[in-house]
């Protein structure tokens, strides 16, 4: 007897297991209070949607490896606003699953028993190396119960099923859409351009009056440089930057790294050529770029698959939130 259209897609789901991953049980001897990040309040409503409640419990289930990460990095007022930002995430997506759920049941699908089963199944085989009473005693460690977990599993099995069902994006990306994508963003396909610089800085000494004969000493060295006088050596002699004692050498250095009006001279200059006298600030520059790399942008050939691929990603995203747009839409939700 042939599978029903939507027991095709929940097959496809289970084995594109990208669409619906697991977030399996932490290690036996692990507390809630500890998968949570802390001391938590044992229950209280998250949302209801449409009736049906979402616990605090199962926030903290889904935000608990992301909160211990969190309490690592952050401390105070910014660990505060970060729990709080994931969190409301974890949140807007248990209200999305509940949505899709009870969008499932309105439209009289069902389910079989057996696709859970191999999935938890699956999570035992590949996280607990097969022991199901391990598993069994991680779950009762956190607090979850074996049912509340197959219910969970359940769930979102049959959130891959109806994405598969509703959210049904192009294969293949239109060539003029490719070519567009590619001119608006030509920079994420340019390797990092870097110049490696050297460079002479004389000040003015406006305050003390010598400006004139700074200048002409700047004149003077870039004179000496273009009959070919060591660049390295005159740094070493006459600049009074922190490079000096390098011979001027500022090593690899990327756009935005000296001032705008430095780095136009600096980045438009060929290789083991000098600039003019540059006037900025009150002193006086002279830079020489001694090797340059990056800076190349590889063709739409080159990355025409990178950016379909990209470009159909965009395209299932924006079906699926305008999907679950619709039944937010539809839907009564309170958020506590």
């Amino acid at each position: 007897m042939r599978l029903p259209f939507l027991l095709l897609f929940i097959v496809f789901a289970l084995a594109a297991s990208g669409l619906s991953q697991s977030r399996a049980p932490g290690r036996p001897g692990q507390s809630s209070e500890e998968a949570a990040g802390g001391p938590q309040v044992v229950d209280g409503i998250a949302a209801v949607v449409n009736g049906e409640v979402i616990t605090l419990s199962q926030v903290r289930m889904v935000v608990g490896p992301r909160e211990r990460l969190l309490r690592q990095q952050f401390t105070g007022a910014e660990l505060e606003q970060q729990l709080k930002t994931v969190r409301a995430a974890a949140l807007k997506d248990l209200v999305d699953r509940q949505l899709i759920v009870q969008d499932f049941k309105k439209e009289g699908l069902s389910l079989p028993d057996y696709f859970v089963e191999q999935r938890i199944n699956e999570i035992i085989r590949e996280n607990f190396g097969g022991d199901r009473n391990t598993f069994v005693k991680t779950l009762q460690a956190q607090n979850y119960s074996l049912g509340q977990f197959r219910k969970d599993e359940f769930d979102k099995i049959i959130v891959s099923a109806m994405r598969g069902k509703n959210v049904k994006p192009s294969t293949i990306a239109s060539p003029i859409k490719i070519g567009e994508y590619y001119r608006k963003h030509r920079e994420e396909f340019t390797s990092k351009e870097q110049i490696k610089l050297r460079m002479i800085m004389i000040p003015s000494r406006a305050a003390e009056g010598n400006t004139a004969s700074q200048k002409a000493m700047a004149e003077e060295i870039l004179g000496k440089l273009a009959n070919g006088a060591d660049f390295e050596r005159m740094a070493q002699m006459y600049s009074e930057d922190s490079t000096r004692d390098l011979g001027g050498d500022w090593g690899w250095i990327e756009r935005k790294t000296l001032a705008p009006e430095l780095e136009r001279v600096a980045f438009s200059l060929p290789v083991k050529k000098m600039s003019r006298i540059v006037e900025l600030g009150g002193n006086y520059y002279i830079l020489r770029i001694d090797e340059r790399k990056g800076g190349v942008t590889k063709s739409l050939a080159q990355v025409r698959t990178e950016v379909e691929k990209k470009l159909l990603q965009e395209e299932a995203q924006r079906l699926q939130e305008n999907w679950l747009a619709g039944l937010r839409q539809k839907a009564t939700i309170r958020t506590f």
